[in-house]
């Protein structure tokens, strides 16, 4: 339809052209004394089309002509700037497959173009990193100034100083971050590693939770942090019990149910004498999570002469696990405190029948099981069968 329209104009131009010139009789008269020159006015308007046309091409000429050392000029430095970010491309792709000398020099060609220079930088040095030249990699660091770049060479700096084990100055690096405001989750991730390193267990602990709390650490690998550092907290507390105390009351309910921060509190506690703690640790963590070492130590909690509610909460377990060796071993520890020789002797047989793999856990247990018969018939005056398990017990260990 566009096409028909301009091709109804142009008839219609080309018509009304015919006869303007047509019935146009008028002349035009130019006076250069002595001269007189006589033309059409049809002619006169024709030859002035003409000279305009030819004066826009001289003019048009002229102008190009005057611009072709700037075009020249544009050309080269848009062919440097298409080599340099196909240069910042090639060394993105060297770095991520791991061809890092390539990265490097591809990362020296795409600085060619002085905007993305210090992007190279970083580049460059993420590269030189990787290859342990630590003196290059600060060279290229120093290239990056830019007050807008900032923050991108303080997470690089920090990042690459944590994986050299220089924990304490990927920690000063993190602490000019966050003095700038810096708040990131890559960087909280930074610090939980520099930190471990350092083995600063209460920051460990501190940014565990808070990576956790933001699904930025996988829960396992949290869940194994923070066992770590609980751990190492427990244990550095194990002489105080006030501390102790107080400690295990800032954890969370998860946190002390988990049976790797759970044992080692128990045990803390019954050898600070506080018996009755250690036992409602042990049981509340073993109401959400079955662990053999929870009921291995549940024998430790129970205070002289005072252990027929334990015993009685065994047995209660024993209803739910018949074949379970380390519950039939804790109850047949309990039954020979309280000086009950017949229940503990046929724990002890039960847990010697279940413990029967060859797991290095089930042959310590089997070692244990048989000391235990072996103190068991030392009181009951059965020097003989005594003698028979010490023997047993000998030979497992070896």
């Amino acid at each position: 339809m566009r096409f028909l329209f301009w091709v109804v104009v142009l008839c219609a131009g080309a018509v009304g052209l015919a006869l303007f010139t047509q019935f146009n009789q008028s002349n035009v008269v130019l006076f250069y004394p002595p001269y007189r020159v006589e033309l059409s006015l049809n002619l006169a308007l024709a030859l002035l089309l003409l000279l305009f046309f030819v004066a826009w091409t001289v003019l048009s000429a002229i102008r190009h002509l005057s611009e072709m050392p700037g075009r020249a000029a544009a050309y080269r430095e848009r062919n440097r700037m298409l080599k340099a970010q196909a240069a910042l491309r090639e060394s993105i792709e060297n770095l991520f497959a791991g061809r890092f000398a390539r990265a490097e020099r591809a990362a020296r060609e795409a600085q060619a173009w002085r905007e993305q220079a210090q992007t190279a930088a970083l580049i460059g040095a993420r590269a030189a990193d990787q290859m342990q030249e630590a003196e290059r990699r600060d060279a290229w660091l120093a290239q990056v100034d830019a007050p807008e770049r900032e923050q991108a060479r303080l997470v690089s700096l920090a990042e690459m100083q944590v994986d050299a084990r220089d924990a304490e100055g990927a920690l000063a690096t993190i602490a000019q971050l966050q003095s700038q405001g810096a708040r990131q989750i890559h960087v909280q991730r930074i610090a939980l590693r520099a930190q471990q390193h350092l083995k600063n267990w209460n920051e460990v602990l501190r940014l565990a939770r808070s990576l956790e709390k933001r699904n930025a650490l996988h829960p396992v690998l949290a869940l194994r942090l923070k066992q770590m550092a609980c751990e190492a907290l427990l244990e550095e507390r194990r002489h105080d019990p006030e501390a102790l105390q107080d400690f295990w009351r800032s954890l969370s309910a998860d946190e002390r149910r988990a049976a790797r921060i759970a044992e080692p509190a128990a045990r803390y506690f019954s050898q600070l004498g506080r018996q009755q703690e250690a036992r409602r640790i042990v049981e509340d963590a073993l109401k959400s999570n079955w662990d053999s070492r929870l009921v291995l130590r549940y024998a430790d909690c129970a205070e002289p002469g005072r252990a027929l509610p334990q015993i009685q909460q065994a047995e209660q377990w024993l209803a739910q696990h018949p074949n379970d060796a380390e519950l039939h071993f804790t109850l047949g520890s309990l039954c020979l405190g309280e000086q009950l020789w017949g229940k503990a002797q046929a724990n002890f047989e039960r847990a010697l029948k279940y413990a029967d793999g060859d797991e290095a856990e089930q042959r310590r247990l089997r070692v244990r099981a048989h000391l235990a018969l072996a103190r068991l018939y030392e009181h009951t005056d059965r020097p003989q069968d005594a003698q028979r398990h010490y023997r047993e017990s000998a030979l497992l260990a070896a």
